[in-house]
């Protein structure tokens, strides 16, 4: 909102400096420092009134060291995260960007679906919370939403340069919405681009290649009729699988005080560097990757995502002050997929979000491995000590704290080498 006003103080009554708005940089600045504020600041006194209503977690007896410790502390925080993101990106970011207003409907859709979990928890007593079946539907909805706006929305579009090529069954699904441009590439030398909506998304480790989901399509199909409508429904399928996957994996992660933030965190940054650079044809063009116009202006909800999550950092570390809740882990794991979707970055999820796919397979191999070997031998025998994975490690004697640390340097590694795969092609 601000940066509609300040331009048009700028154009209309020329205001000294209100061009600084501008800048992507300075406004992802002022997104974190807000946000840090937000978490911080009145993230005190939301806990104070969390006790005051006497909105505790409920623990169940898992036998872990120190829990019983945490039973009644504050939970539901993750309307502190949700408030450090949307107010900083509705203040500094350009709210009419395709871009950011996906990443507002994924933050609220999600956030709503797990406050409602929480509420029943809380209020009505009932530990199961939403049915499963509930949250499964809200984040098949959210994968409709953002599939089928990004497949058919006439603005989210990539920057392709002007080159001969032998015309196949997939790229026939590929539409051109500009007439070709000039520009500069870092030698200086002009090119022709023109802008295409087309489903396509980034291969990493592979330089100057894209993987077409209309290729994918072609599989099952030769006729261009069949395969205009078998590929957006594919896209789709695969957008509901990522944002289940993800949001699911955060929401599991979140087991012990202060993994699921910081682990967020990390992957902000990550993602934040992917939205600037891939935002920036000049970038886009020295790094040989693809150029998505206006995906800068994510950075600034990214800034806010970034700083949210740090800032509740401060209550959330050990020994937690106050929990997320299925408010904020959820919300988050939509945020992480739906960026990682909209920056068309997909298939680095498992890199990236690591650390959320350990812990989600933990889960799976732990109740498949028991339930085979129930009807094998007739008693059901596990391969963790405890799933998720983390528990696995408290039950082996690792405290809390240490758990946490390692498991934010294995999150660090694995963004420095999803980074990496822009110039390790």
């Amino acid at each position: 909102m601000l940066y509609y006003l300040f331009t048009y103080l700028r154009q209309h009554f020329g205001l000294f400096g209100a061009g600084v708005f501008y800048y992507i940089t300075f406004r992802t600045a002022l997104a974190i420092i807000l946000s840090l504020l937000i978490t911080t600041v009145l993230g005190k006194r939301l806990i104070n009134y969390l006790h005051r209503k006497q909105i505790g977690e409920t623990v169940r007896d898992l036998g872990l060291a120190g829990e019983q410790q945490k039973k009644g502390t504050p939970t539901m925080g993750g309307l502190i995260i949700i408030a450090a993101i949307l107010i900083p990106t509705l203040l500094f970011a350009r709210v009419g960007n395709v871009y950011i207003v996906l990443m507002l409907v994924s933050t609220v859709w999600l956030g709503l679906i797990g406050f409602l979990d929480d509420y029943i928890k809380v209020f009505k007593k009932n530990k199961e919370g939403l049915a499963g079946r509930f949250k499964i539907l809200g984040q098949v909805g959210l994968g409709i939403i953002i599939g089928l706006t990004m497949y058919y929305n006439g603005h989210v579009v990539t920057s392709r340069e002007v080159v001969p090529h032998v015309p196949t069954l997939y790229n026939a699904t590929e539409e051109i919405v500009s007439k070709p441009f000039i520009r500069k590439d870092e030698k200086g030398i002009e090119r022709e681009y023109v802008q295409i909506r087309s489903s396509t998304t980034t291969i990493p480790f592979v330089k100057s290649h894209e993987m077409s989901y209309a290729a994918i399509a072609a599989f099952f199909t030769k006729d261009i009729q069949t395969l205009q409508w078998l590929t957006p429904l594919i896209y789709v399928l695969f957008t509901i699988f990522i944002i289940t996957a993800v949001s699911n994996g955060a929401n599991i992660t979140d087991g012990i005080d202060g993994l699921a933030t910081g682990t967020s965190a990390i992957i902000g940054v990550c993602l934040g560097v992917f939205a600037y650079v891939s935002g920036n044809y000049i970038f886009a063009d020295y790094l040989g990757i693809m150029n998505i116009p206006n995906l800068g202006e994510l950075s600034i909800f990214i800034g806010a995502f970034v700083g949210a999550c740090v800032g509740f950092l401060w209550y959330n570390a050990y020994p937690a002050q106050v929990f997320m809740g299925d408010t904020g882990s959820l919300a988050i794991g939509g945020i992480i997929a739906s960026l990682a979707l909209v920056m068309r970055k997909e298939l680095l999820i498992p890199i990236m979000c690591g650390i959320f796919l350990v812990e989600n397979l933990s889960v799976m191999i732990q109740v498949a491995y028991f339930k085979h070997t129930k009807k094998k031998y007739g008693e059901g025998r596990r391969i963790f000590l405890m799933s998720p994975l983390h528990h696995h490690y408290q039950k082996k004697g690792y405290h809390e704290s240490k758990i946490v640390t390692r498991f934010w340097i294995i999150g660090i590694i694995l963004a420095i080498l999803s980074i990496v795969t822009l110039k390790l092609r």
